[in-house]
């Protein structure tokens, strides 16, 4: 039942955006944005509180946002998490692991909409404004950053290349909104459109068109050390998307994996992060 209902559910927002669609593009466009900037999940579970619980933070503000920090403190340069979509910061608990045994002092925060953050919306202009007020304040030396939390942390170097920020880890993330977005259009089936508008929608509040917004081609500016990692069967975000950023990244990595999939949780990708960050 739960198969059948996220199928037809998805096709029910495409029917009515196309019929919204004939009477108003500018209403349209606004519903398709917030039904593609609008959670499911990330909320923390039961099993996930206790370990989460003892790193608690202070809450930051970010505009009308209260975000939940998370600090393990450390002797060493300082790290910053970012975790991906529906997600909160107990997926990085392996790593942090890792991390702890390497002195490392642990900046995370959960996402707007995610964990123990407020909120009702996330996309990658939010999360980079949040991750810029958390950089502000702890002044972290590294980025480590899953899925969208991975292109969240090299769109702040792009839109700040100097800061705090030395390294950069990317896993498992995405390169083009352009692919995202045709995702979601083929996922509800609306018409082009719907498309349209949800484009100039985007240029009016972020001040880019949808194929304008690519890592791969922002990443060509970026000046610091990066390590991208990538399942080659990555069934979320395609391999291609780490061979198209690591190309224009003059001073990246590339490390292909093969049957670790999206979340590369593995112990083997935790010391190939520690290895990164411990290297000249």
């Amino acid at each position: 039942m739960k198969k059948i209902i996220n199928t037809i559910l998805p096709l029910a927002y495409g029917s009515y955006f196309n019929t919204l669609a004939l009477f108003s593009k500018e209403k349209v466009a606004k519903k398709a944005f917030v039904l593609f900037s609008s959670p499911r999940k990330g909320a923390i579970l039961e099993h996930q509180k206790n370990y989460l619980n003892k790193a608690k933070g202070e809450l930051v503000s970010v505009e009308n946002i209260k975000l939940q920090t998370y600090t393990w403190e450390g002797n060493n340069k300082t790290v910053l998490l970012l975790h991906g979509w529906e997600s909160n910061v107990y997926r990085w608990k392996n790593l942090i692991e890792f991390l702890k045994r390497e002195d490392y002092n642990i900046i995370a925060f959960d996402a707007p909409a995610h964990g123990n953050s407020t909120g009702d919306f996330l996309n990658v202009p939010i999360y980079t404004a949040c991750s810029e007020r958390v950089i502000e304040l702890y002044k972290p030396n590294y980025i480590i950053g899953h899925s969208m939390g991975g292109m969240t942390s090299m769109y702040h170097q792009y839109k700040n290349p100097t800061n705090t920020i030395e390294k950069v880890v990317s896993l498992g993330s995405p390169s083009e909104l352009s692919e995202i977005i045709a995702h979601y259009q083929n996922l509800l089936k609306f018409n082009d459109t719907v498309l349209s508008s949800l484009n100039e929608y985007f240029k009016q509040i972020y001040g880019f068109h949808i194929e304008e917004f690519s890592i791969s081609k922002f990443s060509s500016e970026f000046s610091t050390k990066g390590l991208l990692v990538h399942d080659e069967f990555d069934a979320i975000a395609p391999f291609s998307a780490a061979e198209r950023i690591h190309k224009n990244w003059q001073n990246s990595t590339l490390l292909k994996t093969q049957g670790l999939g999206h979340s590369l949780h593995q112990d083997d990708v935790n010391f190939q992060i520690i290895d990164f960050l411990k290297s000249e």
